[in-house]
């Protein structure tokens, strides 16, 4: 397929690009006046060496979006219009044109960048501004005290030693995610999808299992607990040897996110992540 790059070129797309700079601005001014318990970050978000692997080091996994909030509060499908709405825009596409490519994309490669990056030449940190930063999280994401109260009791619990972010998104997005929930505080790390590197590596791809792993300072996949609401990034940290997956399932399965594995606890919410591992918080 042709590299193409398309400028935006009439009124309408420079309204919407006014529209999604307002957004923006609206955005940074309310994640800066955030105060709540939980809504500032206490790690260190890139590392400038990696820690030593630990082989004794127990370290729990945890994916962000749709997992650590519930799939019903629709961010999902705001994305969704979001990203349908920047194939239009820059690839000069038909809702079904683009609908299709999207799709096609999303099946091939886990993530619609990763195919707009292959095949176009795109600005992948503008393509994150305007579809993730630009949503309007704090309008759906408030504190979540029960979700708190569940993490400070496996934290203060000991039975592991680290609590990690593992995200598909870029950093911007899965941390604004935490500090709206309130938890950010209660993370030792994140493993994000690097937008600005060439090679975009992301679940369910092994590396991106590697690198949580190399990031995290775990030793041994043996001695991971792993939580997300896709089964194909579950059936993957099963294959790797994370022997406790936790597959969360809200309402029904996601045929694009595939059937539950054997060998996964199933969850319907994360607050039920004790029913799931009851040990870590004995």
């Amino acid at each position: 397929m042709t590299r193409t790059l398309v400028e935006p070129v009439n009124n309408g797309q420079q309204a919407d690009q006014e529209s999604i700079e307002r957004k923006l601005e609206e955005n940074a001014r309310h994640l800066d006046s955030l105060t709540h318990e939980g809504s500032k970050v206490s790690f260190p978000v890139d590392l400038e060496e990696l820690p030593e692997p630990d082989d004794s080091l127990k370290v729990f996994f945890f994916d962000i979006d749709n997992c650590l909030y519930k799939r019903s509060t629709k961010i999902h499908d705001m994305m969704e219009e979001s990203i349908h709405s920047y194939f239009k825009s820059q690839l000069l596409l038909s809702d079904e044109a683009a609908n299709e490519l999207h799709c096609t994309y999303y099946r091939q490669y886990g993530l619609a960048i990763r195919g707009l990056v292959k095949h176009h030449q795109i600005d992948v940190m503008e393509y994150n501004r305007v579809v993730d930063d630009a949503l309007p999280l704090q309008d759906i994401l408030q504190p979540d005290p029960g979700l708190r109260s569940m993490l400070l009791k496996l934290r203060n619990k000991g039975k592991v030693d680290k609590l990690w972010l593992f995200t598909n998104a870029y950093k911007n997005h899965g941390l604004r995610c935490v500090r709206l929930l309130g938890i950010a505080d209660l993370f030792d790390g994140i493993t994000y999808c690097d937008y600005s590197k060439e090679d975009l590596i992301c679940k369910p791809n092994p590396l991106a299992f590697e690198k949580a792993k190399l990031e995290s300072g775990l030793g041994q996949y043996k001695n991971a607990f792993f939580v997300d609401d896709s089964a194909i990034n579950i059936r993957a940290g099963l294959a790797l040897g994370i022997p406790r997956c936790t597959h969360v399932v809200e309402e029904e399965v996601d045929e694009g996110l595939g059937q539950s594995p054997p060998g996964c606890q199933i969850i319907n919410k994360i607050t039920d992540l004790p029913k799931a591992v009851p040990e870590l918080f004995m």
